[in-house]
């Protein structure tokens, strides 16, 4: 089963990321964030049958926090070329997108992001509020 979403700020990101990592009873092939000026993109791949009450219950967390999303070309490649192993600076490097974490859901690697992100701009964006 996959999930795309977009969310508006860091603090609904990183609320769905920390849910992911605390669902341990989840089978979850990867969690793809990426940073963009309009908020962040998620993508979750699980191993659920897509009618299990567990995939009802993730789709209604994202829907809460965030809204289904539909990429442009070049973000379905870059996440397609991340899915197909290839390593996150390439892909950042090929298609001009901010991946900020893909694979274990990991609040660390977000948090550092902020903090560089905003660090070099001198003010906080709403994004990543």
């Amino acid at each position: 089963m996959d999930y795309l979403y977009h969310f508006e700020n860091a603090s609904l990101a990183l609320r769905v990321v920390e849910y992911l990592r605390d669902a341990r009873d989840l089978r979850i092939n990867f969690v793809t964030v990426i940073h963009e000026v309009s908020g962040w993109v998620i993508r979750l791949q699980v191993q659920l049958p897509c009618m299990s009450q567990r995939a009802l219950n993730i789709r209604a967390i994202l829907g809460e926090f965030g809204e289904a999303f539909l990429p442009s070309r070049r973000l379905r490649q870059a996440l397609w070329c991340l899915e197909a192993g290839e390593s996150p600076i390439n892909v950042m490097c090929w298609y001009r997108v901010a991946v900020v974490s893909h694979g274990s859901p990991d609040l660390r690697e977000i948090e550092e992001f902020r903090t560089q992100f905003i660090s070099g701009l001198g003010y906080c964006p709403a994004s990543l509020a």
